[in-house]
């Protein structure tokens, strides 16, 4: 369960002087973690807080550190507890669906950002069930909002599917993509301690 809430962490990106939603920003998080075993929460902070004196003032930052260990342990544990970050259920329905398909962006972001440094899993080498969740999770952030009102029960009941699909299917692209991801460092610590035992100059290695 997240300890911090949306619109507290969206009020602590503006005071930092942040553009990008709080959804997004946290869907940015995921997906980073979802493709990196060791993402750290600096990197995450560069990416939505543009100024580096804004980022040394842990203080003001200590709710987003709260959503980096929330998540992270969400993700990484076995019970499944992982939630996006999304507008509270009093707010409007059209409010909470732009707000969905912010996370849903920040997501995709974060999945091609966080594998900077490491060599990136090529699409064709993804298993099929996380390409089909990527595909969909592409169309609900492009997906235009058009409700009326707030809201009747049915688009109530369709909009909790797409959260609860959302949330399982990213769980399920951490699961599948971690263990690859971590392998390839492995494979990749143990081929520059191959070239440094070969008598390399790690200097000269390019």
């Amino acid at each position: 369960m997240l300890q911090v809430t949306f619109a507290e962490v969206a009020r602590v990106l503006e005071g930092l002087g942040s553009s990008v939603p709080a959804a997004e920003a946290h869907g940015c998080l995921v997906g980073a973690l979802c493709t990196s075993p060791d993402y750290p929460m600096e990197r995450w902070l560069e990416e939505i807080i543009p100024d580096a004196d804004q980022r040394d003032d842990e203080q003001s930052q200590q709710p987003l550190r709260l959503l980096y260990a929330d998540t992270l342990n969400a993700l990484r544990g076995e019970d499944m507890e992982f939630e996006a970050l999304l507008p509270d259920d009093d707010i409007s329905l059209a409010t909470r669906a732009g707000g969905l398909s912010q996370w849903c962006q920040g997501f995709l972001y974060g999945f091609g950002t966080g594998q900077v440094g490491t060599r990136a899993v090529k699409q064709e080498e993804l298993p099929g069930n996380v390409n089909e969740i990527l595909n969909d999770l592409t169309h609900i952030g492009r997906a235009s909002v058009e409700l009326d009102g707030d809201g009747n029960e049915s688009e109530e009941e369709a909009y909790a599917e797409v959260v609860e699909y959302v949330r399982v299917g990213v769980q399920l692209i951490h699961d599948e993509l971690i263990p690859v991801a971590a392998h390839r460092i492995d494979v990749g610590d143990e081929a520059r301690d191959d070239d440094l035992d070969d008598g390399s100059d790690p200097s000269t290695l390019h």
